[in-house]
């Protein structure tokens, strides 16, 4: 018989705070964060996305020389091939000296 009205206890206390929470003012319920109304909207957050990717891409390429006022470099090819091989040849020197251990 204990058991039963203990059990019958405990229920009336859960339904019991079960209404008070529901029938208690206070802090509002949070809103669910709404979602795109539709392609518009996906849209629209792309179109601004693009934009500030542009304004960024706009800001790296003001620090770069453009082609029409870059100075043209005359690099002779035989000159360049000359340098790269005294280069090697004075490396491969320096590899052939015995080590003063």
């Amino acid at each position: 018989m204990r058991s039963r009205i203990a059990v019958l206890l405990g229920g009336a206390a859960v339904a019991g705070a079960a209404v008070y929470r529901a029938l208690r003012p206070g802090r509002p319920r949070p809103e669910a964060p709404s979602a795109p109304d539709g392609p518009a909207d996906e849209l629209r957050a792309k179109l601004e996305e693009a934009r500030s990717v542009a304004s960024e891409r706009d800001e790296f390429e003001a620090a770069e020389v453009p082609i029409d006022h870059a100075e043209e470099v005359v690099v002779d090819v035989a000159d360049r091939r000359r340098a790269v091989h005294e280069r090697g040849r004075r490396v491969a020197e320096h590899m052939r000296r015995p080590d003063p251990d």
